[in-house]
């Protein structure tokens, strides 16, 4: 039988971690810049006054609030076991390859009066309107945008120079003798190479025909030209974009730092190919507006994530708040397995956080559908990019928003935790994420230096 000493003994044991737990989160919201969070984890470790207050009831009343508690914990244990929320993992493959010339990107960038203007939408008259519209906006880094600002603009700018100043070194011949190397310590030695460079995660995978783009629509090489990559293995990894420039979206910071780690990939890849080919193997770097590939499936393929509701790769730790690299090679390396996360995908079907916050309502609502072979959420990006050529930054609302986005800490990766093994669990992380944050989360600090 529990005495009065015991139950007194429980309750302020219990208000002082109650306190400590919602004290920690306070301090960790409040270095994130969350004014609302730090509110409210206040006023939840606040709650642990009643907790303590509580010594000073009838016995028969602290029996009854300790039974409470009790049940309501065990109550938690069971639920997070059940099978809820429980989606077998999707095995569908893309049924076709994509046409590069076809992505808002390639076809922005077509000139009227050009040959390949006219042969585009003489092929794709669907798309003259939508686009010819987009171009009517007064596009990214404009200073008649909505968001104008030079000293952020003039940032990103000389970032995407940088990368392209990079694209002629995505190729090159290889070594003419081979240095003979187990596909186990290439893999190894790539890996962390990748990882001295600045890449978060890395993850290998043979390359599939559906990972690479079947035409050339831009960058260097010959427009409309089929694309021929027959290598035999895809290097991907992520880098990770900062947590508060990101949560500066839309705004000018967001495009800052976007293209920053454009620069930070193009570099990593071109130094792992250069090494490859150093090595006596043929290897390509894929980077901005210089691809072959579709990167987000590659990363996926090579266990580096989920595709989430957005159409960008969910990493664990660090949701879309990640650009990619990669990098195509004939290296003999081990693959690693793919990313099938049917938590991810519970998570995102019930989350509608990213659709609920964009501007253009380019994100799908609701369950996914089949897309050429593949279940997934599609983007609509005609409307997406003429938002971004409307607001004059690539937007990044939805990642900015993404409770996968948090910063990498030790709370929130325990709530990763709980959300990559419990179906209970991601619904409540998912109501606790809208308590904390709002549903309509709050735009985060611009840095002083902008």
């Amino acid at each position: 039988m529990l005495t009065e000493n015991t139950l007194n003994t429980i309750f302020v044991l219990l208000s002082i971690l109650n306190g400590l737990v919602w004290g920690w989160f306070a301090l960790d919201s409040r270095r994130e810049g969350k004014a609302r969070a730090v509110k409210i984890s206040l006023l939840l470790a606040g709650g642990s006054i009643n907790l303590f207050l509580a010594i000073y009831l009838t016995l028969f009343i602290k029996t009854v609030i300790f039974f409470t508690i009790l049940r309501f914990g065990l109550l938690f244990i069971v639920l997070f076991f059940l099978p809820i929320g429980v989606i077998p993992p999707d095995t569908t493959l893309p049924t076709r390859r994509v046409d590069e010339r076809t992505i808002m990107f390639a076809r922005h960038r077509l000139k009227p009066g050009t040959p390949e203007y006219e042969t585009y939408y003489r092929d794709h008259p669907e798309h003259l309107a939508v686009d010819e519209r987009t171009r009517a906006r007064p596009g990214l880094f404009s200073p008649d945008s909505k968001y104008p600002d030079p000293l952020a603009y003039a940032a990103a700018d000389t970032s995407f120079k940088i990368t392209e100043a990079l694209h002629h070194m995505v190729e090159g011949e290889p070594a003419p003798d081979q240095h003979p190397l187990t596909p186990q310590a290439a893999a190894r030695y790539i890996k962390g190479m990748a990882e001295h460079f600045g890449a978060v995660e890395v993850g290998i995978t043979e390359l599939q025909p559906y990972q690479v783009y079947s035409h050339i629509g831009r960058g260097p090489g010959e427009y409309g030209a089929p694309v021929e990559l027959n290598h035999q293995f895809a290097i991907a990894f992520t880098v990770e974009m900062d947590y508060d420039l990101v949560a500066a979206a839309p705004t000018g910071p967001v495009s800052v730092e976007s293209a920053h780690q454009y620069v930070e990939a193009g570099k990593i890849s071109v130094q792992l190919a250069d090494a490859i080919r150093s090595l006596g193997y043929p290897a390509r770097a894929h980077m901005d507006a210089n691809y072959r590939v579709v990167c987000p499936p590659v990363a996926r393929d090579a266990g580096l994530g989920e595709i989430g509701r957005i159409s960008l790769l969910m990493s664990p730790k660090m949701g879309p708040r990640v650009r990619l690299g990669v990098v195509t090679t004939d290296l003999p390396l081990v693959v690693d397995p793919p990313s099938r996360d049917p938590a991810v995908i519970d998570f995102c079907t019930i989350c509608q956080k990213c659709a609920t916050n964009c501007p253009s309502n380019s994100i799908p609502f609701g369950e996914r559908t089949m897309e050429d072979g593949v279940l997934r959420w599609k983007l609509n990006d005609e409307t997406c990019f003429a938002y971004w050529n409307q607001i004059g930054t690539d937007c990044a609302i939805c990642m900015a928003v993404c409770p996968f986005s948090h910063p990498d800490t030790p709370l929130h990766n325990l709530v990763r935790w709980g959300i990559a093994r419990s179906g209970f669990f991601r619904r409540a992380a998912l109501q606790m994420d809208d308590l904390l944050y709002g549903k309509y989360p709050q735009k985060g600090r611009r840095p002083d230096w902008l």
